[in-house]
């Protein structure tokens, strides 16, 4: 498995990491998780995102997994307003109850990156968010501190001195942050987990299309339509299913700055298609480069931005 340098946390990650919002909210059973977190590790997988929000995501980290605490690099998400937690979204006060939750579910005395879960702009410059996760850290609760989420209020965060590592959106179909956030983050040191590297699928049909983030596969497979560009004119002969999802993980993993791609399964089978695409490194720069010149002519048709989808 290729190691990449999480920025300036000092951390080498896996170039593939497990997202863990499936086997939380699509409730799987824990025999499966074991086993599908258990194989990930025992193949070089070191890196696992989850978030407070993934309603039985870090339950399931914490009860199959936890025993092997120092095998992977945990990173966990906060921010938003529970119903069980007292006080208002992006506060000291319930992003720190908020981490002591998580450290409680993951079943760890630490996390070893904690993310502001997609705040937006002028929230991030506040500062007050940023403040309270920066206290969890130098009290030992985490080891760096960072943002998820995309566009401008992710530029923001790349340039901020206490910010170790960013989660945005880079695929096939989310190109946007490739020219605005990776520049930045590579000037200071970030370390980048890709969300959603995959698209969604973006190339099934809608009426195939399950899970949770189904609103984000409608957006992405009217880009791709629109991209009018199939695998055959890339060079991948075969069924379109195999080579569209090898081609998108590939393709994020070919941007420069991009240190994980973070893609969530509850299949074996899935993770399998995913190392053998991994297996065969970076895209060619010419296939690189139609994909972005397929995305940009299909953006301009539509008369306005396709911005990172948060």
């Amino acid at each position: 498995m290729e190691l990449r340098g999480l920025g300036k946390t000092g951390f080498e990650v896996s170039a593939l990491g497990f997202g863990a919002a499936p086997v939380g909210f699509l409730e799987t059973d824990r025999r499966e998780v074991a086993e599908i977190l258990g194989g990930l590790l025992d193949r070089g997988i070191n890196l696992i995102d989850t978030a407070a929000s993934y309603r039985g995501s870090e339950e399931a980290i914490g009860a199959t997994v936890g025993h092997r605490r120092d095998d992977y690099v945990l990173v966990s998400k906060c921010g938003q307003s529970f119903d069980d937690i007292e006080g208002a979204a992006w506060t000291p006060a319930v992003i720190a109850p908020t981490v002591e939750r998580s450290l409680r579910r993951l079943g760890t005395d630490h996390i070893d990156v904690v993310l502001l879960h997609s705040c937006d702009l002028e929230t991030l410059k506040r500062g007050e968010a940023l403040g309270a996760l920066v206290k969890a850290r130098d009290a030992g609760k985490t080891r760096f501190v960072g943002y998820s989420g995309d566009n401008e209020a992710a530029v923001h965060a790349a340039g901020l001195d206490e910010v170790a590592v960013i989660e945005t959106s880079v695929s096939i179909c989310d190109q946007a942050n490739i020219d605005a956030v990776l520049p930045e983050a590579k000037r200071n040191d970030i370390g980048v987990l890709a969300k959603r590297p995959i698209a969604n699928a973006a190339w099934k049909a809608a009426s195939e299309q399950r899970g949770i983030y189904v609103n984000y596969a409608k957006t992405y497979a009217e880009r791709l339509a629109g991209m009018a560009i199939a695998p055959a004119d890339l060079g991948f002969p075969g069924e379109v299913g195999a080579a569209w999802s090898e081609i998108a993980l590939r393709f994020t993993l070919s941007q420069p700055g991009v240190t994980t791609a973070i893609v969530g399964t509850t299949k074996v089978s899935n993770v399998e298609h995913n190392f053998e695409a991994l297996s065969k490194g970076p895209l060619a720069d010419n296939i690189v480069a139609d994909l972005r010149q397929a995305f940009r002519r299909a953006e301009a048709a539509a008369g306005e931005p396709w911005p990172g989808l948060t």
